[in-house]
């Protein structure tokens, strides 16, 4: 089973995870009016650090992401056990990271790009395994990475892993959702009738989580599970497609009836709200209290599903379940029961549920119930290797996926299983040539970023192929995607529509390709795949690591079918994608 050994919430709230909590309870709110910040021509509603606050966690010499990420990490670590760091990994929890240092000149902003490159600071600062990830899921980034290092755990690969959600506002992301028309001018409103859109806001949390074989009265995570909407990369499915299955799958094999409350996203947004009060009632959960925090903190997007789930554990432990602030009347199509007051609880289970750009959508059921046998039995099955698995053990584990396909994509070459596809051009027009001979009729290609072209291209190929006739059930099929460099051309594009307030033009379509968790938005909504979505960050390029993670995921993702591999598009005239599609024996 994987237990919660600490937490810790820092934000503009508070310091710790009590502190949080308590500002919580008493209906404090960190979201406030700042005009003039970063020399917008705007003003805007947000819950972002001030400059006293700032001072006391910055570390010297190192950029404000880095430091909000390493002092909530530092005092997670000071309240739990003592855990063995070589034997511990991170997992970041981030959407943009560092961006707030990205310039328009590449090799400039070293400390801005990748997020990868904060992880790998943090991991050696922090004397761990040398293996970070950093998971990029758009808003449901922090339950993805949860998620992520419950396999890891689960497969053996750590004893313990430091799950951390940070983000920093600036001009960068606050231009890009006030371009979207996503932000509100007051303090934001979930669920309820006069909702008018979101805020924004700062905060790092880290949740640590360890490997346990033994009956446990610690908080524990039992089930999460992904899934996307296959629907549009903006707007959540009308039908909740994504957010009901993710919900679904987590409620399998557990009693809803266990359940305190759902803590939902509640973005106060007009369509996730609307969206989310349907998964929950087609869920079967319509009767459970719905708990928003965003007027607390804003959204905090990478952070907020540590962040929240953070903050629930420690709510339940007073046997408290929060109020939502800025709820006074129901404005959802669905009966769902929004708490209005803290009211109090026996219970100790919850589900955290999240959505985001690219059609995501997750969910996690935490307990602290007494662990039964039968949760035991159910763990231990899950786990099918441990530390000292033997080497024939593995190949036989390793031998339960097959690979279908094979595409590798680079400037100047395509391939399909190890045979050439014959191409006259190279760099950025080859993927154009490549789309205009093998696909052609799917317009919006041309409006996606560079990183997203090179992804759809190859799984196009994967997912087209003629060997793959007979695979009938190939919707079934999840996509986990790894990379160094993500979205960077496209941010670096957005970037130049609001370098200067005389030639300031935020756009939103290439606002939303700064995402780079969007081309497995792109992927699901061609070919109508319905199954867990995720990007995630290495630091470098390392095919034996590579495929070892790609084994841990095959292993432990429910879909027959998994497209994964490597996609990195660096510029123009270098890029690389070697993705296979495997399918579970």
């Amino acid at each position: 089973m994987i237990e919660v050994l600490s937490t810790n919430i820092l934000s503009p709230l508070g310091e710790t995870t009590e502190a949080n909590l308590t500002a919580v309870l008493r209906g404090d709110s960190a979201v406030r009016l700042w005009s003039g910040h970063w020399g917008l021509p705007y003003a805007f509603q947000a819950a972002l650090f001030s400059d006293e606050q700032t001072q006391r966690w910055m570390v010297p010499g190192q950029p404000r992401f880095f430091s909000l990420a390493m002092t909530s990490i530092r005092q997670a670590l000071a309240e739990a056990p003592d855990i063995d760091r070589r034997r511990t990994r991170l997992v970041l929890s981030t959407t943009k990271g560092n961006v707030e240092a990205l310039t328009l000149s590449p090799g400039d902003d070293d400390q801005a790009l990748p997020p990868s490159a904060s992880a790998d600071m943090l991991d050696v600062q922090l004397g761990l395994d040398g293996h970070p990830l950093v998971v990029d899921n758009a808003c449901i980034s922090g339950l993805s990475a949860l998620i992520v290092a419950s396999r890891l755990l689960l497969s053996g690969e750590c004893d313990s892993v430091i799950v951390c959600g940070a983000e920093v506002q600036s001009a960068f992301i606050v231009s890009g959702f006030q371009a979207l028309k996503a932000m509100s001018a007051h303090c934001c409103r979930p669920f309820d009738i006069e909702r008018t859109g979101l805020n924004l806001g700062e905060a790092a949390a880290t949740i640590i989580l360890r490997r346990s074989e033994n009956t446990t009265t610690r908080w524990r995570l039992e089930a999460g599970a992904m899934a996307n909407d296959a629907y549009h990369l903006t707007s959540p499915s009308p039908k909740a497609e994504g957010a009901c299955r993710a919900l679904e799958n987590v409620l399998r094999d557990h009693d809803a009836e266990r359940l305190a409350c759902v803590s939902a996203h509640g973005t106060a947004t007009l369509f996730n709200d609307q969206m989310e009060s349907i998964a929950i009632e087609r869920a079967g959960l319509k009767s459970v209290p719905v708990v928003g925090l965003k007027a607390y903190f804003g959204h905090t997007m990478g952070a907020c599903g540590v962040l929240e789930s953070a903050l629930m554990m420690a709510a339940l432990d007073q046997g408290l379940i929060p109020a939502t602030l800025g709820y006074s009347e129901r404005g959802v199509s669905a009966p769902i029961q929004v708490t209005t007051a803290p009211l109090p609880t026996q219970k100790k289970a919850f589900i955290k549920m999240l959505s985001g750009f690219g059609g995501a959508n997750a969910a996690v059921w935490f307990d602290k119930e007494p662990a039964t046998q039968a949760t035991q039995d159910v763990t231990a099955l899950s786990s099918e290797t441990d530390a000292e698995k033997s080497e024939a053990d593995a190949k036989t584990a390793e031998a339960k996926v097959s690979c279908l396909q094979e595409v590798e994509i680079t400037p100047t070459r395509v391939a399909v299983d190890g045979h050439e596809v014959p191409c006259q051009s190279a760099g950025k027009a080859l993927l154009t040539e490549l789309y205009k001979r093998m696909v052609g009729d799917y317009p919006r290609f041309y409006k996606m970023d560079l990183h997203s072209r090179l992804g759809f291209l190859a799984a196009e190929l994967l997912l087209k192929a003629d060997d793959l006739k007979d695979e009938t059930a190939i919707s079934d099929c999840a996509v986990v995607l790894f990379g160094r460099h993500g979205s960077v051309v496209a941010d670096r594009n957005y970037l130049r529509t609001i370098a200067t307030p005389d030639d300031f033009y935020p756009s939103p379509e290439r606002f939303i390709y700064t995402l780079p968790n969007i081309v497995t938005g792109e992927i699901a909504i061609r070919h109508q795949l319905h199954a867990e979505t995720t990007f995630i960050y290495l630091p470098r390029y390392d095919e034996p690591e590579l495929k070892h993670l790609i084994q841990v995921c095959a292993r432990q993702i429910s879909s027959k079918y998994l497209l994964t591999g490597w996609i990195d598009a660096e510029n123009d005239k270098n890029y690389f994608a070697k993705l296979s599609l495997l399918r579970r024996t």
